[in-house]
């Protein structure tokens, strides 16, 4: 069996590698997450409808998301436990596995462009065709030209499962910064472009993504040796296996929670168009505010897998106690901004006072179910690292997709829609029992010795 060194995963000082893990992570979230903002923000000077059709747009772009998050996951996991078990080759074909899994996922995106966006928003937009034609013209252009999304997703993990997360930093950060550069020139038109409004706005986002996978892929080969890449149309069943295993049932919780997306734009179009844009801005702000429990979660994948496929359990328990205090600190912090300066957000949209009479108390609410979701971000997490997805789903679909969709519907029959705002608070909190149900049971199953008394 060819051997790999032992990297810095499985050396250096948990609370330091955490730090160095999550916080480029973190940045580079905090990019790509601006430049969704930004998309939304020029948009909204376009017309309110161009917003409500982003709004209708981001269940799609979730599940488009969810093909390439269930590869990069179930990648993350099984290169990662590779690495730890210092297996060359099967870190080899697990690289090689997931480039192949990603160009299929751009296929089957295409297939649902070709076969299902036009019926898509003229269901959701109740026949108005401004509100149809802006979101066609632009999901359409984002479907088709993904294959620079999927690739990203893969070529980052990679970087991200040897821990050179700076690497990470620089190819999101490209990506980011296309996009930012493109947006106002090709949405109204500047530098003697012809402005092309919502399709501008996804020219911009799908050029900034090849930018990225192109710039992954050259700092793979040039400086992560850890993982060797060579592709071949011969896969490896069985690491093929080992990405799906994990990666299925993320793809699966993450494809459920657009799902709700759809719901709840549905649910509140029978509001109004402007409870839709709300809930998309209150979308965007919610992936800003999420950046600390994301940026965490992502460098803990890496560092509990690897310790554990090194059978180093007491790194991991010490990763997940950590994460979570790290995770609570920092999305408390924003937590108390966004309690404090609702209206100021909302300006950014440019946004009517119908806007923010209904976005205030939207924001201040959904704030309060995003500091409560931290817990269930970490422990979801825990149980993909160790090779547990379906737990994860579990966890998700009942938080983001079963709790908030029920409570949402039946709360929407009072006529009141800060009721349904509330929703997603019940879910957050319905949810705990369930997490501390199946963390019990995954002791249980995975742990032995000392190991089943540690603190997890």
């Amino acid at each position: 069996m060819a051997e790999i060194a032992e990297n810095r995963m499985g050396t250096e000082p948990i609370p330091t590698l955490l730090i160095k893990t999550a916080v480029p992570l973190m940045l580079s979230l905090l990019a790509n997450n601006l430049y969704n903002m930004v998309d939304s923000i020029f948009i909204s000077h376009v017309s309110e409808d161009a917003l409500t059709a982003l709004s209708m747009a981001s269940p799609v772009q979730q599940l488009m998301a969810a093909l390439g998050c269930g590869i990069a996951v179930g990648l993350n996991a099984a290169v990662s436990r590779a690495l730890g078990e210092k297996n060359r080759e099967k870190v080899k074909k697990t690289a090689s596995a997931a480039i192949f899994l990603g160009i299929c996922a751009w296929l089957l995106i295409i297939l649902c462009s070709v076969l299902s966006v036009r019926k898509y928003f003229y269901w959701q937009a109740e026949g108005n065709q401004v509100i149809a034609e802006y979101g066609i013209s632009y999901l359409r252009i984002c479907m088709l030209f993904s294959l620079g999304q999927m690739m990203q997703w893969v070529f980052d993990r990679l970087i991200i499962a040897s821990g050179k997360t700076m690497l990470f930093l620089a190819t999101l950060g490209t990506a980011a910064g296309v996009n930012l550069i493109l947006d106002p020139i090709l949405i109204f038109g500047y530098l003697g472009f012809a402005p092309m409004g919502t399709a501008g706005a996804a020219v911009a986002t799908v050029i900034g993504q090849c930018c990225g996978a192109v710039l992954g892929v050259v700092l793979n080969l040039r400086y992560n040796k850890e993982i060797p890449i060579a592709f071949t149309l011969r896969q490896d069943k069985h690491m093929l296996l080992a990405i799906l295993r994990v990666g299925i049932p993320t793809s699966i919780m993450q494809a459920l929670v657009s799902l709700m997306g759809i719901a709840m734009n549905t649910i509140l179009y029978g509001f109004s168009s402007t409870a839709v844009a709300v809930y998309g801005i209150c979308a965007r702000i919610q992936n800003l505010a999420g950046i600390p429990v994301h940026g965490i979660d992502n460098g803990l994948i890496p560092i509990v897998a690897y310790n554990y496929g090194a059978q180093k359990r007491k790194r991991v328990d010490e990763s997940i106690r950590l994460a979570f205090l790290y995770a609570m600190i920092l999305t408390g912090i924003v937590t108390i901004l966004l309690e404090i300066f609702p209206v100021s957000v909302l300006n950014l949209f440019d946004a009517t006072e119908t806007m923010r009479a209904i976005g205030t108390p939207a924001i201040r609410i959904l704030a309060v179910s995003w500091l409560l979701s931290v817990f269930e971000f970490v422990i979801s997490t825990t149980f993909q690292a160790l090779g547990n997805g379906s737990y994860s789903m579990y966890v998700t679909v009942a938080r983001q997709v079963i709790l908030p969709i029920s409570f949402a519907f039946l709360l929407s029959r009072t006529g009141n829609l800060n009721m349904v705002w509330l929703a997603f608070v019940a879910a957050e909190i319905l949810t705990i029992p369930l997490i501390f149900y199946l963390l019990g049971r995954m002791k249980g199953v995975y742990y032995n010795g000392n190991y089943a008394k540690s603190n997890l």
